[in-house]
């Protein structure tokens, strides 16, 4: 089991008495907590701190929690997880296309908080360690298809000569969609990487970056034939449509 103890949490929450409750909860299990209270604040102290991974409530002074997520996600590549009062699907979606890396509801349940921030912390660990199997997928670390390059190393994307934008979690799952190309990849396989968690039908957030990944790669989203969907399956990464 990866060690995650001594994990540096940045706590954006308004509610003082919660954030204590949440910082003194994690803090009893090791965990470095730092606390926010104003959204503007928070965007300043992600840039500075880079924490391990950010707690961030929905609504929040001086700036909201879907605009901070927004702003940073550019630039800070760990772990969000968004927290909010606010449990309506339409909510959840907008939080996750913000590049948020999962959400959950008020009340905060503690042991379920806890869960989750482990999960995103494994996985940000196997991403980092992933170079040390990259041989075995591509030489030099680098998967090519005619007109899309992939480099592991510099986590870039190119597109016919073009610098391509995408997020962290956005290339773990090209990256992992990539290696397999020309196999059937099932939801359930992804959600259980990249989520830590078997699949239960109603998990999103890996649609939601296949979604983004399609747009930025210049996919058709009515009909894809770049990252193919195979209903029932799962999807597929083709060859030889770049």
């Amino acid at each position: 089991m990866v060690a995650q103890t001594g994990s540096h949490i940045l706590l954006v929450e308004d509610d003082i008495d919660l954030a204590q409750w949440i910082a003194d909860y994690l803090t009893a299990r090791d965990f470095k907590v730092t606390i926010c209270h104003r959204g503007d604040e928070a965007v300043v102290l992600i840039g500075s701190l880079n924490p391990d991974i950010v707690l961030l409530d929905g609504m929040l002074p001086g700036m909201d929690g879907l605009d901070v997520c927004k702003t940073v996600r550019a630039s800070f590549t760990n772990p969000i997880i968004m927290i909010t009062a606010r449990d309506e699907e339409i909510d959840e979606v907008l939080g996750l296309e913000m590049g948020a890396d999962d959400y959950i509801t008020k009340p905060v349940r503690a042991r379920v908080l806890l869960a989750r921030i482990r999960a995103l912390l494994r996985r940000k660990e196997k991403s980092r360690t992933a170079s040390s199997r990259v041989d075995e997928l591509a030489s030099n670390g680098v998967l090519k298809f005619s007109g899309l390059v992939i480099s592991a190393q510099a986590r870039s994307v190119i597109l016919d000569g073009e610098s391509i934008k995408i997020s962290s979690n956005e290339f773990d799952v090209l990256w992992f969609l990539a290696s397999k190309a020309g196999q059937v990849v099932s939801r359930k396989e992804l959600v259980s990487h990249f989520r830590g968690f078997d699949y239960d039908g109603f998990d999103r957030s890996i649609d939601l970056r296949i979604s983004r990944l399609r747009k930025k790669l210049k996919d058709d989203s009515s009909e894809p034939f770049r990252i193919k969907t195979i209903w029932g399956k799962g999807y597929l990464f083709a060859k030889d449509v770049w």
